[in-house]
């Protein structure tokens, strides 16, 4: 029972089974996670799929015989929740849509290209190394989207 518990959990309730992009498929439970969370939970959310990602991506490595297998994507579903969490406090309001949509490309753009240090910590032993270059993916996509917000507010 614990297998398949890490196992649905690991794949984003199946999405890492996608026969193409499942990483891409994955970061789709996250921008389901983004809205249904109302806002102040999605910091919370990501810190908890982080941590509890650690662990799973680490068992569910051993279940798939292969170091971050594309069937594990619990680590597209954090990340993707990193590159939303610190946006606006006054909320998202009608650019939530927006927002949602510039954080996914710009995640999936910034997790398949691994600018430093994405790729190094990749290869980090286990879980960390499976959901830390997702962290980072995040982290460098929040920073975009705070420019671009910024960016913004000096045009208007």
């Amino acid at each position: 029972m614990k297998n398949i518990i890490i196992k649905l959990l690991a794949s984003g309730f199946g999405t890492g089974y996608s026969p193409v992009a499942s990483g891409t498929a994955g970061t789709l439970v996250g921008v389901a996670l983004f809205f249904l969370l109302p806002q102040k939970y999605i910091l919370p959310a990501a810190v908890v799929i982080f941590m509890a990602g650690v662990y799973i991506s680490t068992e569910a490595e051993k279940l798939y015989g292969k170091k971050d297998s594309g069937k594990i994507v619990i680590d597209e579903i954090a990340g993707y929740l990193f590159s939303l969490a610190f946006m606006p406090p006054a909320g998202f309001g009608s650019q939530k849509w927006l927002f949602a949509s510039a954080g996914f490309v710009l995640f999936r753009i910034f997790d398949v290209w691994k600018p430093f240090p994405a790729r190094g910590a990749q290869e980090l032993r286990g879980g960390w190394g499976v959901m830390l270059d997702d962290l980072i993916a995040g982290i460098y996509t929040n920073a975009v989207l705070w420019l671009l917000v910024l960016a913004l507010k000096m045009v208007s």
